[in-house]
């Protein structure tokens, strides 16, 4: 048993992981670009931060368009070519804001980059989890999660490189977008078609099921709408968390720390190294211990860190404030490529997971126009503890009024919609 526990990937296992690990670390490098640089965008254009914050409001808005259509075409004609298509199409928007010659074209570019990407997350994260051994799923969902941290980090270090060291302009970080994306397409290309994706089309063909008769079952749609709630929360936790902040380090006013922006940039490196390590414990142990369990866990253990994060005023603990609590709030996170595919059925596994979690990521896309309106009324630290709070309150209690399928196996009568029993 533990030699089957240790057992290598194959080729195709490992191409199909580390291209979702950086499709998801593409994802938060481009987001994170303009959370870094909007300040300086805004003074280029014209425009006020509360006006700024309406690029990544679009942007979240947007992705639940791409992960439908995506997801649609995912589930009626495989993973691969949706995927590459996916990559490809983001890869070409995100280099062109780099040239963007206004504030409008701006907003639109990151509109339509808000589509590509919308179908990388769930589309990725199917694929991974579906190749990936069930009893491994836990260690690798933790791992794929930090990929998101990873791309903040990397964000966070092109910044200094190229703002803080060179004084280069905020386009350059758009135009070095491109080098990751190509990265991931070229890695993407070498990854097989999923043979779970295969067999539940020929169960779909042999019974003449449709996509839309699965999804119009009743339990189908409830927990469709459960785990919108439930992606809503965790959405709103990392951006509650991660959006503001690095503003919060740099801002002299409204209470803000008031950090050199090379020092609130470093910080933001050392609190992304706490999420990947947080998602990968929390993950490995969620094999163990299961998937509710761990999320509650990092929630609760999250609450009591709430005011070192917020209200510090030395650099120190502003360091270990971060750093823990990022490992809670992206440990919580390490768990859901796994919980989620799992909860997914195997005909619209392609759908459900993306179109779930993008939903979830609109109705938390007012999270940093919130904070910034709440900081200045009352200051960042109260605005970061007042939406950071009640986030971890819901978590815990919708997490454990949800299911848990750790370790089913895709592909068979347990995890189908078609020739078996319903999942409630």
């Amino acid at each position: 048993m533990v030699g089957r526990r240790n057992e290598p990937l194959t080729r195709d296992q490992r191409s199909a992981f580390l291209a979702a690990y950086l499709g998801w670390a593409m994802d938060a490098f481009d987001y994170f670009l303009v959370v870094l640089v909007y300040t300086q965008i805004a003074k280029d254009f014209g425009k006020s931060l509360s006006e700024m914050a309406f690029i990544t409001t679009m942007t979240l808005v947007m992705r639940p368009v791409g992960a439908f259509l995506f997801g649609l075409w995912a589930d009626r004609r495989g993973r691969r070519v949706p995927l590459l298509a996916c990559v490809s199409f983001y890869s070409v928007v995100g280099f062109l804001c780099a040239f963007a010659p206004s504030f409008g074209v701006l907003i639109a570019l990151r509109m339509l980059y808000g589509i590509g990407m919308g179908g990388e997350w769930g589309l990725g994260a199917a694929l991974a989890m579906e190749k990936i051994p069930a009893h491994r799923r836990g260690f690798f969902s933790g791992i794929l999660q930090g990929g998101y941290s990873m791309g903040y980090l990397l964000a966070s270090l092109a910044f200094l490189v190229l703002q803080s060291w060179l004084g280069l302009s905020w386009r350059w970080m758009f135009a070095l977008s491109i080098v990751p994306a190509l990265i991931t397409l070229l890695i993407r290309t070498r990854v097989e078609e999923s043979q779970v994706w295969e067999a539940a089309q020929e169960r779909v063909r042999q019974t003449r099921t449709s996509v839309r008769e699965l999804l119009a079952r009743p339990p189908v749609w409830r927990r469709f709408l459960f785990l919108v709630l439930l992606m809503t929360v965790f959405n709103w936790a990392s951006h509650g968390t991660q959006d503001v902040y690095p503003t919060f380090l740099k801002a002299h006013e409204d209470q803000g720390a008031g950090l050199a922006a090379s020092t609130a940039t470093w910080i933001a490196v050392v609190y992304n190294v706490g999420a990947i390590i947080g998602g990968a414990v929390a993950g490995t142990l969620s094999e163990r211990y299961g998937r509710k369990a761990v999320i509650v866990t990092c929630a609760v253990l999250g609450l009591p860190v709430v005011p070192l994060f917020a209200y510090s005023t030395s650099v120190g603990m502003l360091v270990l404030g971060s750093f823990l609590m990022q490992v809670m709030v992206q440990g919580a996170w390490g768990v859901i490529p796994a919980h989620l595919t799992e909860l997914s059925p195997d005909e619209i596994r392609g759908f459900y997971p993306g179109v779930t979690y993008q939903l979830g990521n609109l109705l938390a896309a007012f999270n940093l126009a919130i904070q910034e309106s709440l900081a200045g009324a009352h200051g960042y630290p109260f605005a970061l503890a007042a939406t950071i709070v009640p986030v971890f309150v819901l978590m815990v209690v919708l997490t454990l009024l949800g299911r848990e399928r750790r370790g089913i196996a895709f592909g068979s009568k347990d995890s189908s919609l078609v020739g078996a029993a319903t999942p409630t």
